[in-house]
């Protein structure tokens, strides 16, 4: 065989496994193991399962999937909800090691750090699914309430105060129970504090892509959903909202 053939096979051997290596690197790279409309399936149906007390989430927290995900991650949920203790991700919707990508914050608000982590478990894990999750009785949205704009004496909870903020004035145009009730944060507290805790979600939901470049470009293709909802601390329910 002369040199020149020799080449040819060569190259394209080499075109060969160039080909097989793109293959597989889009195959782990690009479309998520599941879509965005069965990631969100998954979660309710692990809440349920919360509900009704039949959680079977441990079983992935094992020997053999802890050794499994030693060296990679796949989370197709990114969950950004509150640091309240009585809000796990991983409990109430009932999920194991690698399933969920959790980011909790008081208030469940998106500051820079908060963005980039969302951005890199979409871009990077390939996390098709990116839920708000506030909940009932939030002792953020309740400080803001109390704050009435002055001052809570920390400038680092001022700063918590400032970004629900805008959750409290949208809740006075559009929350039932303060319909013809100026005085609702006062005279109707705890009914004001849960309309706040639902516009804040939805506000926070809505600015994600309105604040990062490659949220917005992966929801336009249609890579990613992201929804907002509320959990129930006395029954255990996650409501998503339309």
């Amino acid at each position: 065989m002369n040199n020149k053939n020799m080449f040819k096979r060569c190259a394209a051997v080499l075109g060969i496994v160039v080909l097989a290596a793109g293959m597989a690197f889009a195959t782990s790279a690009g479309a998520p193991a599941v879509s965005p409309d069965d990631a969100l399936q998954k979660l309710m149906d692990g809440n349920q399962r919360y509900v009704e007390n039949q959680m079977t989430g441990t079983k992935l927290c094992d020997l053999t999937t802890r050794t499994s995900l030693s060296k990679s991650q796949k989370p197709y949920a990114i969950i950004l909800t509150c640091s309240d203790s009585r809000v796990p991700p991983e409990i109430i919707f009932d999920k194991g090691l690698g399933e969920i990508f959790v980011i909790r914050v008081a208030g469940n608000i998106p500051d820079p750090v908060v963005l980039g982590s969302i951005e890199y478990a979409a871009e990077h894990l390939g996390s098709p699914l990116v839920m708000v999750l506030g909940h009932e009785r939030c002792g953020a949205v309740k400080a803001t309430v109390e704050a009435k704009g002055k001052s809570s004496g920390s400038k680092n909870i001022d700063a918590i105060v400032k970004v629900v903020a805008p959750a409290v004035k949208a809740a006075a145009k559009d929350c039932q129970a303060c319909r013809d009730d100026k005085k609702c944060a006062d005279t109707k507290k705890d009914e004001f504090v849960e309309c706040v805790v639902d516009a804040n979600a939805k506000i926070v939901a809505a600015s994600l892509t309105k604040n990062s470049k490659i949220l917005n470009h992966l929801l336009h293709e249609k890579k990613i959903k992201i929804v907002s909802a509320k959990y129930d601390l006395d029954d255990g329910k996650v409501t998503l909202f339309k």
